[in-house]
């Protein structure tokens, strides 16, 4: 692949709209609010992962899905961080591609942090009253290709 293959923002604007939205989106989830979470997403938007067998498709079922997992989680003692980076955005007018590498790192209440999972996240993004919400989000774990 060459450069010119890899979409690019359009607007160090938009970038940065899209960077923070992520920003604000991922510290929710690791706070554990993952109502406030999976409201991030449209009425019908669509959660879709190669770790899971079916999509979670509308924001209820994404909500209880994250519900369950930030329970989970809690109930361990385990505290996730999701990391993102190489974000990569295009403009396509009523939405935006969004690809990112995300790294999950657990760390257990007295122990050390460790990478739990390297992943590809790519998302379609709707403009939303002046933000964003995610319509479709496909995540790929690297160690399930």
């Amino acid at each position: 692949m060459t450069v010119t293959e890899y979409p690019v923002a359009t607007t160090t604007d938009l970038y940065q709209q899209v960077q923070q939205f992520y920003a604000r989106q991922m510290h929710l989830l690791d706070s554990g609010k993952a109502e406030l979470w999976a409201d991030t997403f449209t009425r019908d938007g669509v959660f879709a992962a190669n770790a899971h067998p079916q999509p979670a498709v509308g924001r209820a079922v994404i909500a209880a899905s994250a519900r369950k997992a930030t329970d989970e989680y809690a109930a361990k003692g385990v505290q996730r961080r999701h990391w993102l980076g190489m974000l990569s955005v295009e403009d396509h007018g009523d939405r935006v591609s969004a690809r990112c590498y995300a790294l999950v790192v657990e760390t257990p209440r007295g122990g050390q942090a460790a990478i739990r999972a390297s992943t590809l996240c790519e998302d379609v993004l709707v403009r939303h009253e002046g933000g964003w919400l995610v319509r479709d989000r496909h995540v790929t774990r690297d160690d399930l290709v």
